[in-house]
């Protein structure tokens, strides 16, 4: 079955687990500019799409329609990495499943929990799905985000959703004594899955950081469709 078969070759499935993206309630996805923090969360993102469930993508720093284009582009490597599929078939797929996305665009100054809190109230009072995933892109976490981050657990806990997020390092700055990124470093108590993407030579290699006993688990990426090598 193509779902199937789409859901093996996840690398969001492969590298962080089915169950984790189920279970883990905070999550964020590191690296600098340009290495692929959006590509990988939307890839996140599809695999619960797979799975049946919904899944909504706040955008705070790319429109709409880009970030609709990056989704279908990591459908379209997701299915040419298990070879030939009937374009009809694969296009009927992704026609079933697309609905079942979300996207939000806000910036800094728009964005606030109380409104995605209502939102998500919304939906509960038209016995409507609560997204299984909520995907926060672009928050500067060079700021001081504590109190949001606050707000948002809270809303996590109270609607069963897992957050991730994207969070931008820099290319000199030292990493902790743990081997996290500054960004990270500063919250990292209110995170209990953390993944580090980071050039290699040629591909992207994806650093487990937090996980359990799974941190400093490594895994090298296909920067041009986020397939893992």
């Amino acid at each position: 079955m193509l779902k199937n078969d789409l859901i093996q070759k996840s690398p969001a499935i492969i590298i962080m687990g089915s169950e984790n993206l189920h279970q883990g309630r905070f999550g964020a996805v590191l690296s600098r500019a340009g290495v692929g923090k959006t590509q990988f969360l939307v890839q996140m993102a599809i695999s619960r799409l797979l799975e049946g469930e919904n899944t909504v993508h706040i955008s705070l720093s790319d429109p709409m329609d880009k970030i609709n284009i990056r989704y279908k582009e990591a459908y379209t490597s997701l299915i040419d990495s298990i070879g030939y599929v009937d374009p009809q078939k694969a296009n009927r797929l992704w026609e079933d499943i697309a609905p079942c996305k979300t996207g939000i665009a806000y910036n800094e100054s728009t964005f606030t929990s109380e409104k995605l809190r209502d939102y998500l109230h919304t939906l509960k009072k038209g016995d409507l799905r609560i997204p299984a995933m909520i995907i926060v892109d672009g928050l500067d976490f060079d700021t001081d985000l504590s109190g949001i981050l606050d707000e948002l657990k809270a809303i996590s806990e109270d609607f069963s959703t897992a957050f991730w997020f994207s969070m931008q390092s820099h290319r000199d700055e030292p990493l902790s004594a743990d081997g996290f990124p500054k960004q990270l470093e500063a919250v990292k108590d209110r995170f209990d899955k953390a993944l580090f993407l980071q050039p290699n030579e040629e591909k992207i290699e994806a650093v487990i950081l937090k996980d359990g006993d799974r941190a400093n688990q490594r895994f090298m990426i296909d920067p041009a469709t986020m397939m893992t090598k």
